[in-house]
């Protein structure tokens, strides 16, 4: 069987079964999405051990490090994704929700309703968690979900759809509602971009390069989820107390992730009270450090280990321990960077000064901008949607993290009694 017989196969299946879910209330896909909670947290030793067995192979192959971060699963972690589909099954229903309600001159009622896309095809590199946290915001928006993992992940993944199906197994839901797409061949990520008609939407969630390659070559609508080269600007206003933690926590607490900051710029006033400051700190955490000409300056003069920045260094989304600083005038001048080298998805500023935060709010074209806290919360479940399906830098249909009300789109329901167009 060819992978495009392969795809239309798999979407199908999962069309045809997505039914069940398409006349399901709220309470029955509820307690879909708590059976697959319960079951994760009963299975945990069989997923570490299938985790361990990717994280042993890969590392030896040479995966970045930035990846086997992405790729592992621990206690912690298997805690927190279970506790997400909790979060997610609490929520209120996405479905049959009325957008719009009129009644025309002629006597025809309108409503615009909530609806599922679908059959929804996720595309995705080492995370497995993904694999859980797409599987239960599709099954609570009432949509099937074709996963297509990456094959670093290919053990972590089968376990997980192998006890997500079989939890859905004891409830109203149909199985089948979840398909895993395999991983063992790059050409099944053609043709499940290529299944048009079969597949209602592609959504990518990894590297730059792999959500390019599904804009430019998907016939699928995708919802694109983009890189996250995110800033922390520092105001001359700015509370220095407070700033430090807020730096530390958006480049250190997970390194590897699209929310963490990869740039910091610093008003030009504090260069000699705060810059080193902040650079011995990050330094001191292990933090490379890639600084501009003035910043570079400073560094030099107080002793501290750093490394002068390229032009390619400010449009480069690290991943891991590195970070870019330079030194700033205004508000206007850091947003003039950012928009120049970000890439729309988390912006924030640290300052008192309520027009310098007005002014940088108003010059942001981003997903979101955080004002004197960390970047790191630009995050579906920390933002109250329980898990995410992705952070879109996009502006149709969704923009930031998306939750359930993403999943899904709507339909038009007409009522007359009797009218005709003339």
């Amino acid at each position: 069987m060819s992978n495009d017989q392969t795809i239309d196969r798999l979407a199908e299946i999962a069309r045809d079964a997505s039914r069940t879910l398409r006349r399901s209330d709220i309470s029955i896909r509820r307690n879909a999405v708590l059976a697959i909670a319960k079951a994760l947290e009963n299975h945990q030793v069989e997923i570490l051990q299938a985790n361990q067995e990717d994280i042993d192979r890969e590392t030896v192959a040479g995966l970045p490090e930035s990846l086997i971060d992405r790729l592992l699963l621990n206690p912690k972690r298997i805690s927190g994704i279970v506790e997400g589909a909790r979060k997610v099954a609490a929520l209120p229903d996405p479905l049959g929700k009325i957008i719009r309600n009129s009644k025309l001159p002629n006597g025809l009622e309108l409503k615009q309703v909530s609806v599922p896309f679908g059959v929804v095809g996720m595309i995705y590199e080492a995370r497995p968690n993904v694999t859980v946290d797409a599987t239960v915001i599709l099954l609570m928006s009432g949509n099937a979900a074709l996963l297509r993992g990456s094959s670093t992940a290919r053990l972590s993944n089968e376990i997980l759809v192998r006890i997500m199906r079989e939890a859905l197994s004891t409830t109203d839901i149909s199985k089948d509602v979840i398909q895993l797409v395999p991983s063992n061949d790059r050409d099944t990520v053609r043709a499940l971009l290529h299944a048009r008609g079969k597949v209602d939407l592609v959504i990518p969630r990894g590297s730059a390069s792999l959500i390019r390659t599904v804009v430019d070559e998907s016939l699928v609508p995708t919802i694109e989820t983009g890189a996250g080269v995110c800033h922390v600007y520092v105001d001359k206003h700015a509370n220095l107390e407070m700033a430090l933690p807020i730096i530390l926590n958006s480049k250190i607490q997970r390194p590897s992730v699209c929310n963490a900051a990869e740039t910091l710029l610093v008003h030009a006033s504090l260069a000699e009270v705060f810059l080193p400051k902040v650079l011995t700190e990050l330094s001191r955490q292990s933090v490379k450090l890639n600084c501009d000409e003035a910043s570079f300056e400073i560094a030099m003069k107080n002793s501290i280990d750093v490394n002068l920045a390229t032009e390619d260094s400010w449009s480069t989304e690290y991943g891991s321990l590195e970070i870019n600083v330079a030194l700033v005038e205004s508000p206007t001048d850091a947003m003039n960077h950012i928009n120049k080298y970000g890439t729309q998805h988390t912006e924030a500023i640290i300052s008192e000064d309520q027009s310098a935060i007005e002014q940088f709010i108003a010059m942001s074209d981003c997903a979101a901008v955080m004002i004197n806290t960390s970047t790191r919360f630009t995050d579906g479940e920390e933002m109250g949607f329980g898990a995410e399906i992705g952070i879109s830098n996009q502006k149709l249909h969704a923009r930031g993290p998306m939750g359930l009300e993403a999943m899904t789109t709507t339909t038009w329901i007409v009522t007359g009694n009797g009218q005709i167009r003339i």
